[in-house]
């Protein structure tokens, strides 16, 4: 009795996003970016996202933990950008502000990949593979199967085995020894494939990369599709990553 008290009290909770916009996906800051150009010590970042190239104050957002130091320190330089349609679905797409080839390149990909998924029915199921990460991101792919994010009113499916997913989602830094087993996972998923390396860990091995343990991020071992930043992206973030991955959302937005 109390749940159904509960549920009368609360109401609908489940976002409508991608259908309607959703206020909290629209103002969560899930990344940083340059506001200026200016010279600044490189070093600033722990991880080495921030570029000087020449006037030009670049953010990798690859690489970036979102550990806010380059926004407290220098708030004349970088902000919070606000919105969680961070995916993409080119590497050098993900450094603000954009390298000049993005554009075409990102156009290429986009018809490829479009082309590979039209093959996909309604129903996606989707295969999570952890290559060493510190658990942050499965919190947040974990979410997407609650009540507020709900993929499966979007017919997304998480499947325990990769014999039956269309869509790989990757997380972790790609450690040496989940090489061999994340190969012969996407040699046992089915054609057409996608994948999704979710999370700075995934792209581009975070903090610790390269070293004796990892390799910098999952690139070095399997053929990506979708990249979404983030340390960790947010579940909003994760959803947008799968529907732009088949093909229901374009990477310019809704």
């Amino acid at each position: 009795m109390p749940w159904v008290l509960r549920g009368l009290r609360n109401g609908v909770v489940t976002t409508s996003y991608p259908r309607k916009s959703d206020p909290y996906a629209e103002a969560f800051p899930a990344a940083v970016r340059p506001v200026a150009n200016a010279p600044v010590d490189e070093a600033l970042c722990p991880t080495g996202a921030i570029r000087s190239e020449g006037d030009v104050l670049r953010v990798d957002t690859a690489a970036c933990i979102l550990c806010g130091r380059c926004v407290r320190e220098r708030p004349e330089l970088f902000s919070w950008v606000p919105g969680s349609e961070t995916a993409r679905l080119h590497r050098q797409a993900l450094v603000v502000p954009q390298l000049p080839e993005t554009d075409e390149a990102v156009e290429l990909l986009r018809r490829a990949l479009a082309a590979r998924v039209r093959m996909f029915c309604r129903s996606v199921h989707v295969r999570h593979v952890d290559t060493g990460s510190d658990g942050s991101e499965e919190w947040e792919v974990l979410a997407l199967l609650n009540p507020v994010y709900d993929v499966h009113r979007l017919g997304i499916f998480f499947t325990a085995s990769p014999r039956h997913a269309d869509v790989l989602l990757i997380t972790g830094a790609g450690s040496h020894g989940m090489a061999e087993p994340l190969r012969r996972t996407v040699e046992a998923t089915p054609r057409p494939l996608v994948v999704i390396a979710a999370g700075t860990d995934a792209i581009s091995g975070g903090l610790i990369a390269p070293s004796y343990a990892v390799a910098e991020g999952i690139g070095d071992l399997v053929d990506v599709d979708v990249w979404v930043p983030g340390s960790p992206p947010s579940p909003f973030s994760l959803l947008h990553a799968l529907l732009l991955a088949v093909g229901r959302i374009s990477p310019e937005g809704r």
